[in-house]
């Protein structure tokens, strides 16, 4: 995903003489080509992100479109004020790009988890939130965070990621995407979690469950109509963030569900409950240590539909 939003950076900037790049002090060799062919529009400013985010203000004040890029974590916490003060109460229009969303920086420690950003981002006014699953979908959400008039926070995550789009897929800020239909639970998750989410629904169906999978890759503004179609279509909804539960996704989901009347289905939310990630080791090692894995999210949606 951090390549496919570079490279679409890159591709704006090529038609955009407004769109700056600006880092705090890393993505120093993937920003390469850009420094290379736009050094008057790349700035550097060191282990700095507050600083970053308020220069950034600054100069969307004076017409410029900057791309503030920097580890998730740091970027919503250390300038969680500055965002608040100088972008989202000025509204203005800046684009924060945070890397290595969840726990993808396993070994790293907690420090580096961002497992708390979605609840900071979503609950400051103006923020518009997108969680891509992709790198397909972190370009085309790229593409469409630029054509956005105010603030925009992409929560992005690295390494491998499958793709699950062809290239002719819509993007669309606010829709969720219906992976596959089903009409005994509907998952529905967002980020690159979805892909233990996709292989549960393939296990469940083996047991003949029928799971359909919803992508909310859009936090804010949600998508309510995919949310209620899916409360007034299955039996159950389990909701799958790798993320706090609390102010996440699942929280998200659950206040459409009560704010529109549907609060009756049976609901679950999986993703870490009032507690620090834990464990220590790969990625994979992260997720078995968590409880959310295709195995973890199967039993809990057979768990759920038993209820």
């Amino acid at each position: 995903m951090r390549d496919a939003y570079i490279a679409a950076l890159y591709e704006l900037a090529k038609k955009d003489e407004r769109i700056l790049a600006l880092v705090a002090d890393n993505g120093a060799i993937v920003y390469d080509q850009f420094r290379r062919d736009f050094p008057e529009r790349f700035i550097n400013f060191g282990i700095a992100e507050a600083t970053m985010v308020s220069v950034a203000a600054g100069l969307a004040c004076c017409g410029r479109v900057p791309f503030c890029y920097t580890i998730a974590s740091f970027l919503t916490m250390r300038s969680f004020e500055q965002i608040r003060n100088d972008v989202c109460m000025q509204k203005m229009n800046v684009k924060l790009a945070g890397i290595g969303c969840g726990f993808v920086y396993s070994n790293l420690g907690p420090t580096h988890h961002a497992t708390k950003d979605i609840t900071l981002m979503r609950s400051l006014p103006e923020m518009t939130v997108i969680s891509p699953c992709s790198p397909m979908e972190a370009k085309k959400a790229t593409y469409a965070a630029a054509s956005i008039d105010g603030p925009v926070y992409l929560r992005l995550s690295v390494g491998g990621t499958p793709e699950i789009y062809k290239e002719d897929y819509d993007f669309k800020v606010g829709r969720g995407v219906t992976l596959r239909d089903g009409k005994d639970i509907a998952i529905i998750s967002t980020g690159g979690i979805i892909l233990e989410a996709q292989a549960a629904a393939e296990e469940l169906k083996r047991l003949g469950i029928s799971a359909r999978l919803i992508n909310i890759h859009t936090i804010k503004p949600v998508d309510t109509d995919i949310i209620l179609k899916a409360a007034a279509e299955t039996k159950a909804i389990l909701t799958v963030e790798e993320h706090s539960i609390l102010g996440g996704l699942g929280s998200s989901v659950a206040e459409v569900l009560l704010e529109n009347g549907a609060g009756a289905i049976k609901f679950r939310r999986m993703g870490l409950n009032g507690v620090f990630a834990s464990g220590y080791g790969s990625y994979q090692d992260m997720k078995e240590e968590n409880g959310l894995t295709a195995k973890d999210i199967t039993a809990c949606a057979k768990k759920l539909l038993r209820a």
